[in-house]
């Protein structure tokens, strides 16, 4: 998948393009209807298909107080969006400017810049531009105009509700994580760089990778089963995510450590993406280092054992 950050960087060749909006935290269920309408339609005409997406959450600009937690990290946003088979990403740097623009503005920008689009897909209840002046109504009326069609996608339901990025983060957070796993139509995993830590795992004889998910919705804390993979070998993962009572003096940043089961390497500054499982146990104080110790030679033992 080509990703480009300018809409005149796609140069299409002569060939349509068929163009799928959104933001899509999470690339759930209901997203994935939006983006494979595009990839058939460009099938269909000989089109290519392109994803547009941001760079941020909108509100990080427009409503800083309502930035919601993310589903995934913007990497881990791109490698879903680019396994459903599109071919190109327009990544879009959303900033002040950007978002003073009007919706019918931005569209007939995009349409210049590519040159023919040929189908536009969206969901139904999509706003765009400055002040959220934009929506299904106006892309129709813009595409009655100048040739393409709208597809307005209704929202996918599981279990009679919608499926929505709101319901997987209110699912996550709850530990709910196989209802997540379902909307999200593959395993939940969290996903983030490797950072420094101050190796207290590695002085109790479990080493671990600690991942900066800043931004990111969690689990509740605790212990949890997991698996990733490393140079496309997979390893098995006791996932610690807390504020580890028993080590800190002080009540300081939660984390989230990754004990990968038979890996000897360095993971710093590589992204690690780990699938969650079932949970352990919840996070405790321990009466030392020595008891904490114990306990986590149980949860290996119990990691070891599971399914």
């Amino acid at each position: 998948m080509k990703i480009i950050h300018a809409a005149n960087e796609l140069k299409p060749a002569g060939r349509e393009v068929c163009l799928a909006i959104g933001f899509f935290d999470g690339v759930h269920l209901g997203h994935q209807q939006i983006i494979r309408q595009t990839i058939t339609d460009a099938r269909q005409h000989d089109a290519v298909a392109l994803v547009l997406t941001f760079d941020r959450h909108p509100n990080s600009v427009v409503a800083p107080r309502h930035v919601p937690p993310l589903i995934y990290s913007l990497p881990q946003k791109l490698r879903a969006i680019e396994s459903l088979g599109a071919d190109a990403l327009l990544l879009i740097h959303f900033d002040e400017k950007f978002s003073r623009q009007t919706g019918e503005g931005f569209i007939r920008r995009l349409a210049r810049d590519l040159g023919k689009i040929q189908s536009l897909c969206v969901g139904s209840d999509f706003v765009f531009g400055y002040q959220r002046g934009g929506d299904v109504a106006l892309l129709k009326k813009m595409g009655g105009k100048t040739g393409f069609t709208v597809h307005g996608l209704a929202a996918v339901s599981l279990d009679g509700r919608t499926v929505s990025s709101t319901r997987i983060r209110e699912a996550i957070r709850a530990g709910e994580l196989d209802a997540a796993s379902q909307m999200l139509g593959r395993p939940y995993a969290i996903s983030g760089p490797v950072a420094k830590g101050d190796r207290v795992g590695r002085q109790l004889g479990f080493p671990t990778a600690n991942l900066d998910v800043s931004g990111l919705v969690l689990p509740p804390n605790g212990v949890y089963t997991g698996l990733t993979k490393v140079k496309k070998k997979s390893y098995r993962v006791a996932l610690n995510i807390g504020f580890r009572p028993t080590v800190a003096a002080t009540a300081g940043p939660l984390r989230v450590e990754a004990h990968l089961l038979d890996f000897d390497g360095n993971l710093y500054g590589e992204e690690l993406t780990v699938e969650i499982g079932s949970k352990l146990r919840a996070e405790r104080k321990f009466a030392s280092a020595a008891e904490l110790r114990r306990q986590i030679i149980r949860d290996l033992a119990a990691l070891r054992s599971s399914a």
